[in-house]
């Protein structure tokens, strides 16, 4: 794999990481689903997922980089998982609507497995760490441009909207209106 392919790649995870950020958000403001606290830590794990890539693309691949991300979907992984236990037991309804017959955080498990697997499975091909020679856009190009700005402009956004449902203190269990705009 190619230092120019290992940024494609790369670009192509900040668009996935949008994908789950921007669902999110329309669980949230379209079916009126506020996040619970462990929901908003999943987002912000995400969100961290994002940082390797980010710094891929802007100063080439580094396994240091793809460390990053990887403790980061390590640490998503463990945070879905205690929510999917929260809620196994038999009866419990779960928190928030379904989509195709699993919770939000049942999918946020199987995002941050399957990142932990992409990122070691792209971490096994050492070609991309060396300086092939090739002149690469100093920024990866607009498809990856474009990526990093959305990722850090959903980012923002989340931000933003977790401050509106929180406030300055601690975010309710189950929150049911927008502190800050009461």
């Amino acid at each position: 794999m190619t230092q120019a392919r290992a940024i494609t790649l790369n670009a192509l995870s900040l668009y996935a990481v949008a994908l789950v950020l921007m669902a999110a958000f329309a669980a949230q403001f379209i079916l009126n689903e506020l996040p619970c606290p462990l929901c908003l830590l999943q987002r912000i794990l995400f969100a961290a997922l994002a940082i390797g890539p980010i710094l891929n693309i802007r100063f080439g691949p580094r396994p240091s980089h793809y460390a990053m991300s990887l403790l980061a979907a390590v640490a998503g992984a463990v945070a879905s998982t205690r929510q999917v236990l929260l809620h196994i037991l038999p009866g419990d309804a779960g928190y928030g609507s379904a989509l195709l017959g699993y919770h939000y955080y049942t999918w946020a498990l199987i995002g941050f497995i399957a990142a932990i697997i992409l990122i070691a499975t792209v971490m096994l091909f050492d070609r991309q760490f060396e300086d092939d020679g090739a002149v690469l856009p100093p920024t990866g190009g607009p498809l990856a441009q474009i990526a990093v700005w959305l990722v850090i402009a959903l980012t923002a956004a989340n931000v933003v909207t977790t401050l509106l449902e929180c406030g300055f203190g601690a975010c309710a269990d189950n929150p049911v209106v927008y502190e800050m705009l009461k």
